[in-house]
C-alpha cells in the first residue's frame, strides 16, 4: 500500500487546551423541571423528520437517539449517536423558520427534555456557566464532524473502514478515560449494519472489507464474539509504505 500522510492523530490531543471547561449536559438545567417538558418515544419512533421545523433543542434523558440523513432510495447515513445526558437538535438558534433537513429516531424507548429555542437562549444569556458549556460543546462537535468527513472521504472500501474503526475505538476509550497511551486491543459493540451507515456504504460492501481485516489480523469477530480491534496493528496498516 502507498504511504499516506495520516488525515488526523488518533486521538487528536483530545480537546487538552479546553480541559477548565465543561461539556453542555442536562445537569445544566434547572433541577426542578421548571425549564421545557419530558417526551417519551418509543423504540423506531421520529423525533424530528427533514420538513419539521428546527424550533427545540433537547437533551436525552434515557434511551439513544441517532440523527440520519436518507436520500430517496431509502439509504440512511447516521451522522451523530446521542449518549444521554447530551443535547441534540441545536445547530442553529435562528430555526424559527428552519427545516431540520434530517432525521432523528430513537434507536431504544427513550425520553428526552425539549426546550424552546426562545426559552433556551433565554436561559442561557442569564447564565454565562451554561454559554460557556454550549461554546465548548460546539467545539468538540465540529472536530467530530471533521474527522467523520476526512473519513468519508476515503474513496478505498478498506481505508474508509478502517479509519471509521480507528475513529470509534479511540473515541470510546477517551469515554472511559483510559490512558492515551495504552490503546491496544479495543472492543467494539457495533453491528456491520451499523458500520454500513456509518461508513456511507452497502452492508455486503462491509462484511467484504471487514472479512478482509480479520484475514489480515486488524479486527477479529464471529457469531459468539464481539468485535475487537488491533488499534496499533491497524493504525500501522492505514499509514504504513
Amino acid at each position: 500500500m502507498a504511504k499516506k500522510e495520516y488525515p488526523f492523530e488518533f486521538p487528536p490531543r483530545q480537546h487538552q487546551d479546553c480541559q477548565t471547561l465543561t461539556e453542555l449536559t442536562i445537569e445544566h438545567l434547572p433541577h426542578d423541571g421548571s425549564l421545557g417538558r419530558v417526551l417519551r418515544y418509543h423504540k423506531n419512533s421520529f423525533v424530528w423528520q427533514p420538513h419539521d421545523i428546527q424550533d427545540k433543542i433537547y437533551f436525552l434523558q434515557k434511551g439513544q437517539i441517532a440523527i440520519l440523513f436518507g436520500d430517496r432510495e431509502g439509504r440512511e447515513v447516521v451522522l451523530q449517536t446521542v449518549d444521554v445526558g447530551k443535547p441534540f437538535g441545536e445547530l442553529c438558534f435562528c430555526g424559527k423558520y428552519k427545516l431540520r433537513g434530517s432525521i432523528a429516531r430513537a434507536v431504544a424507548p427513550s425520553e428526552a427534555v425539549a426546550v424552546g429555542l426562545a426559552d433556551f437562549m433565554d436561559y442561557m444569556q442569564a447564565n454565562r456557566e451554561v454559554l460557556a458549556a454550549l461554546v465548548w460543546t460546539y467545539c468538540v462537535r465540529l472536530a467530530d464532524s471533521q474527522r467523520r468527513i476526512e473519513i468519508l472521504a476515503n474513496r478505498g472500501a478498506e481505508e474508509r473502514l478502517g479509519h471509521l474503526l480507528l475513529h470509534l475505538a479511540v473515541s470510546q476509550n477517551q469515554k472511559y478515560d483510559e490512558p492515551q497511551g495504552e490503546v491496544g486491543m479495543v472492543m467494539l459493540a457495533i453491528s456491520h449494519n451499523e458500520l454500513a451507515q456509518l461508513a456511507a456504504m452497502s452492508r455486503p460492501h462491509v462484511s467484504v472489507t471487514m472479512n478482509k481485516l480479520r484475514e489480515r489480523g486488524f479486527v477479529d469477530y464471529g457469531r459468539s464474539r464481539s468485535l475487537m480491534v488491533d488499534v496499533p496493528a491497524l493504525r500501522k496498516h492505514l499509514t504504513a509504505e
